[in-house]
């Protein structure tokens, strides 16, 4: 379990590194936030595979190490704060005096 531990832990290192060099502009959160992310799914997703798996399938525990890790990281991903990107389609600028009150209704 040890020697898996240690591929789990370069697994996770290497997918925070790789998610903030290929799109740096993305996770506009802390480095070491990103960093620690992949670490730590990766060391609990690996570790929940070897269980499950009973120990039997090293590999498949290395890969299952590398999803979790890229699905966990991927969540601090922000595409919408990225550079270039106009944030139009999320905020509309309110006009002055466009607000109406609400509508009652006479009874009959």
């Amino acid at each position: 379990m040890l020697v898996e531990s240690i591929a789990f832990a370069l697994v996770g290192l290497v997918t925070g590194a790789t998610a903030l060099l290929a799109l740096p502009s993305y996770f506009r959160a802390a480095r070491g936030l990103t960093l620690g992310t992949a670490l730590a799914a990766a060391l609990a997703g690996g570790a929940v595979a070897h269980f499950c798996l009973d120990g039997h399938y090293p590999a498949a525990s290395v890969a299952a190490a590398a999803l979790a890790s890229g699905v966990l990281t991927s969540l601090l991903a922000r595409p919408d704060l990225a550079a270039g990107r106009a944030p139009a389609h999320r905020h509309h600028p309110h006009r002055a005096g466009a607000h109406r009150a609400p509508r009652r209704h006479r009874p009959a």
